[in-house]
């Protein structure tokens, strides 16, 4: 895939054996693909754990996860309390792939726009650096979904960056308040028609258009949530290609 393309990968995963942040994660197959697109065979990956606080584990975990690994070269961006790079903005455009974890987008948005980020990674989305990332890392380049943010209870995620037209729903399998309330959502025209997927699934977008659901995860799916009348919504499964490594 030509790399000077936009291209964005949402996903419900990326991590085996335990998440990110929690002990030591192993590279799913979602992240590999993510490499994959960049079209390089030594691409430069930034990870951002914003969403998580950028808690020390979780940093940690992504590094453990590439350790002796020759197919990536691997830099985070921290911002709490300080940014650890001396522009985060030239540090996120001099990447091939970022990859963003998931925890609070709300916070997550908060905090990149504070810094000048949201334009940072709009940026380096128009110059082919590819977009990545889990739950949180899923809903923020959209223009809004589904969130834990506030609450136990479910509410509607903050305005995302926008990049992707469409609303994101995330662990559509794993959490029952997920499906009913993106179809309350998009069903009362709160959110716009959209995409969600099941744990272990991403879609991958070229420019604005899903291009392709991939799962790491056997029997996993995506979905198109759609409005078709006032509070009433067509879900349509969309059955991913399984990747292998």
């Amino acid at each position: 895939m030509p790399a000077e393309q936009p291209q964005i990968l949402a996903t419900s995963g990326g991590w085996t054996g335990s998440p990110a942040g929690r002990f030591r994660p192993q590279r799913g197959a979602l992240v590999n693909h993510l490499l994959r697109l960049t079209g390089k065979s030594l691409p430069k990956v930034c990870f951002l754990a914003t969403a998580g606080g950028d808690n020390d584990e979780e940093i940690a975990g992504y590094y453990n996860a590439f350790a002796g690994a020759e197919d990536a070269v691997v830099s985070h961006l921290e911002l709490f309390l300080m940014p650890n790079v001396p522009d985060p903005a030239a540090h996120l455009l001099a990447q091939d792939a970022i990859w963003v974890g998931g925890g609070s987008v709300a916070n997550l948005l908060a905090i990149w726009r504070t810094h000048g980020l949201d334009a940072a990674f709009r940026a380096a989305w128009e110059r082919g650096i590819v977009l990545g990332g889990v739950s949180a890392g899923s809903l923020c380049w959209h223009v809004g979904g589904t969130t834990d943010s506030f609450g136990r209870d479910l509410r509607p995620a903050p305005a995302g960056l926008g990049l992707l037209p469409y609303s994101n729903g995330v662990h559509y399998d794993g959490e029952e308040q997920r499906r009913p309330l993106m179809h309350k959502l998009v069903g009362e025209g709160t959110l716009p028609d959209g995409y969600a997927t099941d744990n272990g699934v991403g879609l991958h977008y070229i420019g604005t258009t899903l291009h392709e659901v991939v799962s790491e995860i056997e029997g996993a799916n995506g979905y198109r949530i759609e409005r078709v009348a006032p509070g009433e919504v067509r879900e349509t499964v969309l059955e991913p290609r399984l990747l292998t490594g």
